[in-house]
Formats: C-alpha cells, sequence, structure tokens
C-alpha cells in the first residue's frame, strides 16, 4: 500500500527500521509529555473557514534569508538520519532541492559535509552545537563556507543531552562495549532489506562530520561518548559572538521558547530564531511550541527576524497552524525521517508534495490565496 500520510510513512518506519534506530527518531525525554504536547496542542488549533472567497490561485511561495522558496517548510537537522537509508542524508537533500525547499544538515549526521555537496547542486543548511572542543567547529564552520552552505542553524538548547529511556531500553545507550552491539546487531538482522540495502550496500558508516575527532572510533558508542562529553554547560550568550565572528552568512538561533531568549536572538543581531523545544527530547513538561510561538512572535514583530518553528507537524494542515499562530515557516523534523525510512528519496519527495497539496486545500478553505494573507484572522476564536 502506498502511504497517503506521515502516519503511514511512520508505520512503514517502524515496520523497516532496526528497532534501536526507530526509538531514537520516535522518542521523546523522559515521560514524552512535550513530545505528546507538540502533536496535541498543534491539533487543538481551530481555524477559521471561509467561503465564497476566490480561492482559484494559491501561491505557497515565499522568502526566507534572500531565498525564494516554493513553500514555507524546510527539511530541519536530524542526527543520524542517513542511517534510516543508504547515504540517507544525501537523499534527503536531493528531494528537498527537487522541492524547492531548504535542507540543512545536523552536525551529527551520518553523511559528511562533503558527501552531501557532491550529491547536489545548490547550497543547503548546516547545523551545529555548541561544543567544547571550539577548534572543531572552527574547522566544521570553514568546510561549511567552503561548500557555500547558505545558511547556519546553532542550536541552542543543549548543554546536556536529554533523558531519554527509549534509547536505554533499545539499546542505542546504556549497553556498552560487545554486549550493546551484539544487542544493535540481532535488531538489525531482523530488518533484512535493512540489513542489506543500508547495513552493508551503505558502508562505510563513519559518522560523517565528527568522523575526523573520532578517528578509528567510528561505532555509535564512541559517537555517543563524544557528543555526551562534548557538550558545553558553560554556554552563555557571549560565546555567541565566536560564532558571529566565524560566520557572515544567515544565521538562525534554534531552541528558542521564552519571550526573553527570543528578544536576545535579536540583539544579538541574527538572522532567524527557529521556536523548538528539541522535538521533546530535552526538557521534558516544558510548554509545547504551539503554545510558545504566538508570544514571541509578537514579541518579535518589527525586528526583522524570520521567525520558524517546529514540533508536532505531521501535514500540511499543520504547517498553516503554525502560520496563523504567527510563524513565518516551519522545519519538518521526524516527518521526514519517518518518509526517508519508508520510502528512501522518494518518500521525502512524496511527503513534501503531500504537505504542499495539504496547505493548498487548508488555505482554500480559510480564504487565503498567499502565504502573507494567513495571519491570526485565520484562527478561530
Amino acid at each position: 500500500m502506498r502511504p497517503a500520510s506521515v502516519a503511514d510513512y511512520r508505520e512503514a518506519a517502524r515496520r523497516r527500521l532496526p528497532h534501536f534506530l526507530f526509538e531514537y527518531i520516535d522518542g521523546g525525554a523522559f515521560d514524552e509529555t512535550t513530545l505528546r504536547r507538540n502533536i496535541d496542542d498543534l491539533r487543538a488549533v481551530e481555524l477559521r473557514q471561509r467561503v465564497m472567497r476566490d480561492v482559484s490561485t494559491i501561491s505557497l511561495s515565499t522568502h526566507w534569508f534572500g531565498q525564494t522558496l516554493s513553500m514555507p517548510v524546510a527539511l530541519g537537522p536530524i542526527g543520524l538520519a542517513g542511517l534510516n537509508a543508504r547515504r540517507g542524508e544525501v537523499q534527503a537533500a536531493r528531494a528537498a532541492e527537487a522541492a524547492g525547499t531548504p535542507f540543512c544538515l545536523s552536525t551529527v549526521s551520518a553523511c559528511s559535509l562533503e558527501e552531501v555537496v557532491a550529491g547536489v547542486q545548490r547550497p543547503f543548511w548546516l547545523q551545529l552545537y555548541m561544543i567544547r572542543d571550539r577548534g572543531f567547529m572552527r574547522d566544521l564552520l570553514v568546510r561549511a563556507r567552503e561548500a557555500r552552505c547558505s545558511a547556519l542553524v546553532f542550536t541552542v538548547d543543549m548543554p546536556a543531552p536529554g533523558s531519554r529511556y527509549r534509547d536505554h531500553r533499545s539499546g542505542l545507550a546504556g549497553a556498552p562495549g560487545l554486549a550493546g552491539q551484539l544487542r544493535r546487531t540481532a535488531q538489525a538482522m531482523l530488518r533484512p532489506p535493512w540489513a542489506w540495502d543500508v547495513g552493508l550496500r551503505g558502508l562505510p558508516h563513519s559518522l560523517g562530520n565528527v568522523a575526523p575527532v573520532l578517528g578509528r572510533r567510528s561505532g555509535i558508542e564512541d559517537f555517543l561518548g563524544w557528543m555526551r562529553s562534548n557538550f558545553d554547560p558553560s554556554v552563555t550568550w557571549k560565546d555567541l559572538e565566536f560564532i558571529r565572528s566565524e560566520w557572515a552568512g544567515p544565521l538562525i538561533i534554534k531552541g528558542v521558547l521564552d519571550v526573553e531568549d527570543a528578544r536576545q536572538v535579536a540583539a544579538l543581531g541574527a538572522d532567524g530564531v527557529v521556536v523548538s523545544n528539541h522535538g521533546g527530547r530535552q526538557l521534558d513538561g516544558v510548554p509545547s511550541t504551539a503554545k510558545s510561538l504566538p508570544a514571541i512572535a509578537q514579541a518579535l514583530q518589527g525586528s526583522g527576524l524570520t521567525v520558524l518553528v517546529d514540533g508536532g507537524v505531521r501535514s500540511g494542515l499543520d504547517v498553516v497552524r503554525f502560520l496563523a499562530l504567527g510563524a513565518h515557516g516551519v522545519l519538518l523534523g521526524r516527518a521526514w525521517a519517518y518518509a526517508l525510512a519508508g520510502g528512501g528519496q522518494a518518500g521525502v519527495a512524496h511527503v513534501l508534495s503531500l504537505i504542499a497539496a495539504e496547505m493548498k486545500v487548508a488555505m482554500a478553505l480559510c480564504g487565503c490565496t498567499t502565504i502573507e494573507s494567513i495571519n491570526s484572522d485565520v484562527r478561530s476564536g
């Protein structure tokens, strides 16, 4: 059966991926309360249906950071996404390029920056964390400039990794040594198509951008250990001056939920902000992005910042809901990761086409013909 929705691709991903990989994508922190809130609160946003408005011509086109996009949607950074399909980040980047939307490569991607550059024709975004090894960060920024990345997405909500129980239960984390490796191998063998196409034909698995500092220590445990020891809990807003001095292109700060933090982003001189709780994967119990967005969007009016948001988007209708709450656009996360796992490049392309089609339906029924016409008046109540 051909998937007809993001939910269908989630099920396809569950059936195709080894258990530890699916749980890594699908799970959140602690009891996953915020993960559920992201979805439920967004779905609870009521829209105002309008009729007899001449919606014969609808445009999804918009402008971010000096670029014209086919729709206000980008593929957000997903760690280890390249293990969802063979050389997966390259496949996803190609799908985004064909759709006319941005793709953001994670620092902790399976495919390297250079591999993705070789696989596409147009520049893409790069995501970066603040980590202790400033030399690594500086080197990666040099590589990003050489690759002509069109924007830098800097993630600020990870001074320490969240407690993700699913990763411990599945054996991705907390299972060191040979026992953990055997457990994950056994799970992979229960998914023969993945084991053949990704596990074997997708070699080498070098964890892309981190490979130069890991050296021969290239296993998942080495990667997770390096990340845990390199997150920088001492980071402050002043440390971002280092990033601004090393990066002259568009700078987008990701991981803001508080109005005062959003004002700090504006004061920093960034170009964009992503209202995000890391998909519910960091601090559980914080508000959903649907609840946090309106106050931040209101506070940043007139600042010139492009306000993006992620968390809980599973359809084009959800995109319209976020636009009605004040965002200029959204970053897809799990939605494209599920599609990549369930259908590779074609799956990601299909999800993007579904979202575009669903946006047009929602806009038509709300009486909107352009992205700019979607505002708080579209919300009911």
